[in-house]
């Protein structure tokens, strides 16, 4: 089953910061343990900070994307962020891939 996990967020929640950030850490480590992982993980809003310099989850982020799962971060977002020299961790993709990954995915979860 071709999954695909949307993050529109740099936490889990946006007040407070610190707690949903804490949140955001300890879904990626979970998910990076388990067993059945997704195929991609699509970066997207204030979640592209996530695949940037200063990312305090670096060592999931690698350990996800060394277990062979695509990590995406949105293009317009990364302009929008200035960003687009901070990328340390995954790919920079525009929307035609993100509609067309979506479209072939199975199971599609939003974070």
């Amino acid at each position: 089953m071709d999954t695909t996990i949307l993050i529109n967020n740099k936490g889990f929640v946006v007040n407070p910061e610190d707690l949903g950030e804490q949140m955001m850490g300890s879904f990626l480590k979970k998910l990076w343990m388990s067993e059945k992982k997704p195929d991609r993980i699509i970066f997207y809003g204030t979640g592209v900070f996530l695949l940037a310099e200063g990312t305090p989850f670096l060592d999931a982020l690698d350990a996800l994307f060394k277990a062979g799962v695509d990590l995406i971060a949105c293009a317009t977002c990364v302009g929008y962020y200035n960003l687009r020299d901070k990328i340390i961790i995954g790919r920079v993709s525009d929307m035609m891939e993100f509609v067309s990954t979506v479209m072939k995915s199975d199971k599609i979860i939003t974070v």
